[in-house]
């Protein structure tokens, strides 16, 4: 009876060390996970944006004497680190005036037309405009007429000289053949002889 009361003790203590020392080898062969490492949400970076833009009125030089041809622009565009060149977008309106004297002192007959602009692209002193008709004078003759019909796109190109550097200058595209591309006008050669024009070019995108 004795022995039976002493075994029992014996046994619970031998039970008692076998299970701390199965726990202790678990957790020693099981450490813990270490903890999750957390995911970065993604993060989209918005594409830096400027805005260029070019206003005002001139008449230009015209190499026929009665003529007298004018321009006012007032045109802008707004670029992305994406499309730095060509605008993503681009607003306003160029009118484009054209009177010519008639003989016998008849009064002079003026043509003209007003474009919706759908691009302006600008670099440094020089601009390049372009717009397709989109309301035009309706007088004897009017070239503008026919072209209102189509939407014609025209474009118009601008130097803005600095001070000291020269006239500035004027360049148009004519009908060209009524399949002018957006953003496309000829070199500006004829000098501003009137008026003027405020260019703002497009700032950095970084």
């Amino acid at each position: 009876m004795l022995k039976t009361a002493l075994r029992v003790p014996a046994l619970l203590a031998l039970a008692t060390g076998t299970t701390a020392a199965t726990h202790a080898a678990s957790a020693a062969e099981a450490p813990g996970k270490a903890p999750a490492k957390a995911v970065p949400a993604t993060m989209t970076t918005p594409a830096a944006t400027t805005t260029a833009g070019i206003k005002g009125w001139a008449r230009m030089y015209f190499p026929a004497p009665g003529n007298d041809v004018q321009v006012t622009v007032d045109a802008h565009g707004t670029y992305t680190s994406m499309s730095p060149v060509f605008p993503t977008r681009a607003w306003g309106t160029f009118r484009i005036s054209h009177r010519i004297d008639q003989p016998d002192g008849r009064p002079p007959l003026t043509y003209w037309a007003d474009f919706k602009v759908d691009c302006l692209t600008t670099g440094g002193p020089t601009a390049t405009v372009t717009g397709t008709v989109v309301r035009a004078s309706d007088n004897p003759r009017d070239p503008w007429q026919d072209m209102l019909k189509d939407h014609v796109r025209m474009g118009v190109s601008f130097y803005v000289a600095g001070k000291d550097g020269g006239p500035s200058r004027i360049g148009l595209s004519g009908e060209a053949g009524r399949k002018l591309s957006k953003c496309m006008a000829p070199a500006a050669d004829a000098p501003v002889i009137k008026g003027g024009y405020r260019l703002k070019d497009k700032g950095p995108l970084h």
